[in-house]
């Protein structure tokens, strides 16, 4: 989908992304005003509605992406919304360590403690919440009709522009979006439910 940034209209995905890389600042300003909604609402559900901090770590998200944007290299399978949503948790998972840090141990305790297990307690965090994210992203798909997921899988995961998608769908544009935004919608729904339930 274009995305009209500076009164230019913007290519979608996939271009943006290597305009951003290329140092083209407007081209982050579209990729940050697509992708801030999901960022934030991923770290308005961890904190549990503490909108002030999932503010703060929302901005902090992108900052790190802008700083380490060289670095991107676009995974088959979530695209740079996927790479975002893993700086999001790992800076998520840096504050609560910190937030924990705070708390539970004295400034002497951290100097003698052993850094090789406070690396180690870190990494299985971190691995325990990307499988958390992976099982409640399937989840969530699987609410979807057929139809649905190769829409989604297509659009974010393959990071197809809304023409590309329609193409393979064998649909038009106006089709294509709208069963991305009720697949979005139901997905929306699930994840939701499901925080609720936790």
């Amino acid at each position: 989908m274009p995305h009209k940034v500076n009164g230019k209209v913007r290519a979608g995905g996939a271009e943006l992304v290597a305009q951003a890389c290329a140092g083209d600042r407007a081209a982050f300003a579209a990729l940050y005003a697509q992708h801030y909604d999901d960022v934030f609402g991923f770290l308005y559900n961890r904190t549990r509605g503490d909108r002030p901090l999932a503010e703060d770590l929302t901005q902090d998200v992108f900052l790190r992406a802008l700083r380490r944007l060289g670095t991107f290299n676009s995974p088959r399978s979530s695209g740079f919304a996927g790479w975002l949503m893993v700086i999001a948790r790992n800076i998520y998972l840096d504050h609560v360590k910190l937030a924990r840090t705070r708390l539970e141990v004295t400034v002497a305790e951290m100097a003698d403690g052993d850094e090789r297990d406070r690396s180690a307690e870190s990494s299985a965090l971190r691995e325990l919440d990307i499988a958390e994210a992976a099982e409640t992203v399937e989840a969530a798909l699987a609410a979807l009709t057929p139809y649905q997921r190769e829409c989604v899988r297509l659009r974010f995961l393959e990071d197809l522009s809304v023409p590309q998608t329609a193409a393979r769908l064998g649909k038009g544009i106006g089709a294509t979006k709208t069963v991305q935004f009720r697949a979005l919608q139901q997905m929306r729904s699930s994840l939701t439910a499901k925080a609720v339930a936790a």
